[in-house]
């Protein structure tokens, strides 16, 4: 497994096709804490995805870029102290110069950096930072590669060791356009109804001259944009197949220098609405005419969460037929808002719809996206005739979604007052923004 960074965060409307993967990236480090078995920690590193190397600005010396490369392990049940990144420069040889920080003893072309106390995944800390440059007469182009290893104290062994040749950096000598992006941060606890600014600020960290260049926003769906420029054209989707969102794509024809910083006028103002909830401005920067040297910064996420709640619901049936009569029974989620509810950053379904067959039936008819279960939730080999349904929704839910599934129920014996349960659950954990849990759960019920 390689562990580089995850370059760029999920973007809005990517969801269903890149959350499998950051799933899979965010749960192939989770913790284990199953019964009985051994508790079980990993030690990784986290190293930058191919950074650029900058020249100089009218061939003075080289940029120096710092590469952030972090240590961590997965089990908070450990404390995990004395790590050991060992870095291997050699492979920059004529390409790259690099700077030990003060935690590093370098030796030749190669340092051991101390990590006094390592972080557990998803938390901060563990950093140890290189500064690198472009070797004095590099070219563009010139690649070079940086390799690490590492242990640490701790875990269930007393010690742990990353994967080894499992993590390297290679850094490239470019030149041209680098735009960086800065915002005010997150926003939590805010009202439905209110205003808030989002301040950002461009800047060029390269060696060339952006001739012109574009700033997209795209807001989710419980945001709505209050001033508007005339650089921008505003866009909204329809929210058939992915969330729905606004957008507005910005076009400045300005030079902006190496150095040189951008902001707007006045800067972007947004109301959250009566179904905010956990909302995201998602903006982004391209030099026009020109590649831009890469790199995370010139992307970022905002998240904006409103205090709100969205009160999810479920409602059986009760149906009625003889023995060897075929019924439908259509169980329904509804979600009765205020609030929508969107997970844009796993692409995560908001809710599983569960169905408990009631005795005496069988199901002969499935609705789309429904899969079959033992009653413990294993798998069951065939689609009709599980006694257990787990019906999946989409990732967002407007504030006034309601979404039957009509199962077919085949009446094998009649027996009166036969019921099964539906219910609703989230996909990990527990609903956190539903005030009301008595009403996730339902009978449906035969005779």
């Amino acid at each position: 497994m390689r562990a580089d960074s995850v370059r760029r965060a999920l973007r809005l409307g990517a969801c269903t096709t890149v959350a499998a993967g950051l799933v899979t990236l965010g749960l192939a480090t989770a913790p284990a804490y199953a019964g009985t078995e051994p508790e079980t920690d990993q030690l990784w590193i986290t190293a930058p995805y191919e950074p650029t190397l900058p020249l100089g600005v009218d061939g003075g010396t080289p940029m120096t870029r710092t590469l952030d490369v972090r240590l961590n392990h997965d089990n908070d049940h450990f404390t995990v102290t004395d790590g050991r990144l060992t870095v291997d420069a050699s492979g920059l040889a004529g390409v790259a110069e690099i700077t030990w920080p003060d935690n590093c003893t370098p030796s030749g072309a190669t340092a051991v950096c101390d990590v006094p106390e390592v972080p557990v995944t998803g938390t901060t800390g563990g950093e140890v930072h290189l500064k690198v440059r472009a070797a004095d007469g590099a070219a563009v182009g010139a690649r070079g590669r940086i390799t690490f290893e590492a242990t640490a104290t701790g875990g269930p062994d007393g010690t742990l060791t990353a994967p080894h040749d499992s993590f390297d950096t290679t850094v490239t000598v470019a030149s041209g356009p680098d735009l960086g992006l800065t915002t005010g941060g997150d926003i939590e606890g805010a009202r439905p109804g209110s205003t808030q600014t989002l301040p950002f600020t461009l800047t060029n960290h390269g060696n060339e001259t952006a001739h012109g260049f574009t700033v997209t926003m795209t807001a989710s769906y419980g945001v709505r944009y209050l001033n508007r420029y005339d650089a921008c054209v505003y866009t909204t989707s329809s929210g058939d197949e992915y969330a729905p969102m606004s957008y507005a794509t910005c076009t400045f024809h300005q030079d902006l220098a190496p150095g040189a910083s951008f902001e707007l006028p006045e800067p972007p103002q947004v109301e959250l609405t009566s179904h905010a909830l956990r909302e995201r401005v998602d903006i982004s920067a391209q030099p026009i005419g020109a590649t831009d040297l890469g790199g995370a910064d010139d992307y970022v996420a905002l998240q904006i969460g409103a205090d709100n709640t969205a009160d999810f619901s479920v409602t059986g049936a009760a149906v009625t037929g003889a023995a060897g009569e075929t019924v439908t029974a259509s169980p329904t989620f509804k979600n009765n808002g205020p609030a929508w509810l969107g997970n844009l950053g796993s692409g995560d379904p908001v809710a599983d719809v569960r169905l408990i067959v009631p005795s005496g039936t069988t199901v002969t008819g499935v609705p789309e996206g429904c899969v079959p279960r033992t009653l413990s939730g294993g798998y069951y080999p065939n689609r009709t005739g599980a006694p257990r349904y787990d019906c999946s929704l989409p990732y967002w839910v407007l504030e006034n979604t309601e979404r039957s599934f009509p199962f077919k129920l085949r009446i094998d014996t009649v027996v009166p007052g036969a019921t099964g349960e539906v219910s609703i659950h989230p996909p990990f954990g527990e609903f956190r923004d539903d005030p009301d849990l008595t009403n996730n759960s339902a009978v449906l019920t035969v005779n």
